[in-house]
């Protein structure tokens, strides 16, 4: 398991023949605030919205990889079924952005025409899927930390967002499940499936804290009712990883050295590949329709 480059990816850059790239930018300014991660941003809920759609987008794109290649036929279509929710849940939420940004993107324009440094995904979800082991246990880490979030955010005052959340839960609830079941599986199972699943976590566990990281975006929305504080979150998606992971017989990691940057569009070299992949289709032939 690494995060190499391999051979067959597709070349992006200066000298590639990628199309050009095509990057919208709003011209109405709106509400200003200074932030930690981002600089300053013209519209915190986009801000917001932008986070929360590209975390689903980013890791529905990489469960996707998984089919046909899962090592079972009944987990090829359980990964595709949560790829298909967290896409969902995603296309709901850049809608949204879209349309309270008012400059004329939908989703499909921000999934399509946003450059990796647009991007506002914690880098947790852009790494490579690894082996199976790897994807499990960050499905799980990420939810973990969605199931009470997303539980939370049901309690919008956004009608809309809440909304969007009420549905995310009942599937984020399904995927906690399930990869809570296969963590005590792969942990508590085979000498390989438990090293495997141990490397798993021990590589993860600096990305997982960006989730839990805010920013003045959040304090803003926070106090407006719109968002969920993340300081409540925290132990209640530190409880489940810490019951389930000693069920599985595994070590929890020493917190030490974390990620950050994803919400300021600071990526690993992953997410240009992946984009790069994920979007060569509707650059090649913008707006085109089938």
């Amino acid at each position: 398991m690494g995060y190499g480059i391999h051979d067959d990816e597709p070349e992006t850059g200066a000298g590639s023949d990628a199309p050009a790239a095509v990057n919208p930018v709003s011209t109405d300014a709106g509400h200003v605030v200074s932030t930690a991660t981002s600089g300053t941003v013209s519209k915190p809920l986009v801000e917001y919205l932008l986070r929360l759609g590209d975390d689903r987008l980013v890791l529905g794109h990489r469960l996707s990889e998984w089919a046909g290649h899962a090592p079972i036929l009944e987990e090829d279509i359980a990964l595709s079924n949560i790829a298909l929710d967290l896409i969902g849940q995603a296309n709901l939420l850049l809608d949204l952005a879209g349309t309270t940004e008012g400059s004329g993107r939908n989703a499909d324009a921000l999934a399509y025409f946003r450059d990796a440094v647009d991007f506002r995904n914690v880098q947790l979800v852009e790494l490579p899927i690894g082996d199976f082991g790897f994807t499990i246990v960050r499905q799980f880490l990420f939810s973990a930390f969605q199931v009470p979030f997303l539980a939370r955010l049901q309690q919008s005052s956004d009608e809309t967002v809440a909304g969007i959340a009420a549905k995310g839960y009942k599937e984020a609830v399904y995927h906690l499940r399930h990869s809570a079941d296969w963590m005590l599986k792969l942990g508590d199972g085979t000498a390989e499936s438990h090293d495997r699943a141990q490397a798993a976590l021990d590589a993860l566990w600096p990305y997982v804290h960006e989730l839990l990281h805010g920013d003045a975006v959040d304090d803003g929305l926070v106090a407006q009712g719109v968002a969920v504080d993340l300081t409540a979150i925290a132990p209640l998606w530190r409880k489940t990883v810490t019951e389930i992971v000693a069920a599985a017989t595994l070590t929890l990691p020493a917190d030490g050295w974390h990620a950050r940057g994803g919400r300021a569009g600071k990526h690993t070299e992953h997410l240009g590949h992946m984009l790069a992949e994920m979007q060569i289709l509707a650059r090649s032939h913008p707006g085109a329709q089938w």
